[in-house]
């Protein structure tokens, strides 16, 4: 076996997520494509790689335009002939899946979250379950990030069980994401969300605890850090956000390439989302011996052993987030420090890449 693809739909995905495990696989003698829509991060990509791009609609599902790209992945599939395709992400999870049934190219998909159509059950849920259990139906393996939707999915048969495996996320690099040295406690409070403006990201719990805060206290700032009017249906307009600002409710931080700078200026990291797969942020602040508070939900609820390396809070519940804020807002300086190196020793032990990328080798290994 030598030609694999890794296909996301963006490279931005593939270079914040999938770069480690690319390399990984190259330096294990494989030849590495890589497949996505193209971005400003294609050109860094294929710097390094042979890189594809395709044409994915992101916005949701139109039929035409869906049709195109499993038309596009047939053609390309057909060119190329990798031995093994990886899937990540609902489209190509789905449609590239489709083009490889057709071309009789083994794949491995991951799951890597459920996002808004599992959220509200509606008739375009129906649809995305009937299309998964047609397109996962010729895969050698399916891995889930969590063991919730790997029940759901097999609760739903979209998946035969023996196909199917849990990974510790995307993992995170805890070599490039280390502790550092503790915010003195005369400085102000920060905490700090990161994360895809979004409804059902917590955004407006988040608001909502913040408010409560501060109203009782002063010293405290609450951080946002993520990419704002993004095509979502649940996307959170500007002029909103720009509303929290001028009220003085939180500082919006843009987005950046480097994650670290912030997590490392941050006292305590929040995401009250609704769902997830596991959550790439809270690995990355928890390996930085942050402690966190997260919703107790699917896959968030994975990364935070509740009351030693953070705080679990109910889902859409403003006041329980607000009452887990000012639990960590009272403990002392050392007590932070204890819960920050209980959530690095976890990720250490269950969350490290290198787990997440020897499942990857071990399953490409077999299909030999």
């Amino acid at each position: 076996m030598n030609k694999i693809v890794i296909c996301l739909n963006t490279s931005w995905n593939i270079y914040n997520f999938r770069l480690n495990l690319a390399r990984e696989l190259k330096y294990s003698g494989y030849k590495v494509i890589l497949v996505s829509p193209y971005d400003q991060y294609s050109e860094i990509l294929n710097k390094e790689f042979e890189y594809y791009n395709i044409f994915m609609n992101n916005k949701g599902t139109n039929v035409i335009q869906d049709l195109k790209t499993i038309i596009q992945f047939y053609k390309l599939y057909k060119k190329i002939k990798p031995e093994v395709v990886l899937n990540f992400t609902i489209k190509p999870n789905i449609y590239g899946n489709i083009a490889c049934q057709m071309l009789h190219i083994k794949t491995i998909n991951n799951i890597s979250g459920l996002g808004t159509v599992f959220i509200n059950e509606s008739m375009v849920t129906k649809i995305v379950k009937f299309l998964y259990k047609f397109a996962l139906k010729s895969s050698f393996k399916v891995f889930f990030q969590n063991i919730d939707d790997q029940t759901l999915f097999l609760k739903n048969r979209l998946v035969k069980y023996n196909k199917t495996e849990v990974l510790p996320g995307s993992g995170v690099d805890t070599n490039k994401f280390m502790p550092v040295e503790s915010k003195m406690k005369d400085e102000k409070f920060v905490f700090l969300l990161i994360g895809r403006m979004l409804w059902d990201k917590g955004i407006g719990e988040y608001i909502e605890a913040a408010r409560i805060i501060k109203s009782k206290i002063k010293n405290v700032e609450f951080q946002l850090l993520g990419a704002i009017d993004v095509i979502n249906k649940t996307a959170i307009p500007k002029k909103q956000m720009q509303r929290w600002i001028d009220e003085g409710l939180v500082n919006y931080l843009g987005v950046t390439d480097d994650v670290s700078k912030y997590i490392k200026n941050a006292n305590c990291v929040v995401l009250p989302s609704y769902r997830e797969g596991t959550p790439r942020t809270l690995l990355e602040s928890a390996s930085m011996g942050k402690p966190i508070i997260t919703t107790n939900v699917p896959g968030c609820k994975d990364v935070v052993n509740d009351n030693k390396t953070g705080y679990l809070c109910r889902v859409k519940d403003s006041l329980d987030l607000a009452t887990k804020m000012e639990n960590m807002l009272n403990l002392t300086q050392l007590e932070r420090n204890n819960m920050g190196e209980a959530a690095r020793e976890k990720i250490v032990k269950e969350f490290d890449e290198k787990i997440v990328i020897d499942k990857y080798i071990h399953s490409i290994n077999a299909l030999k």
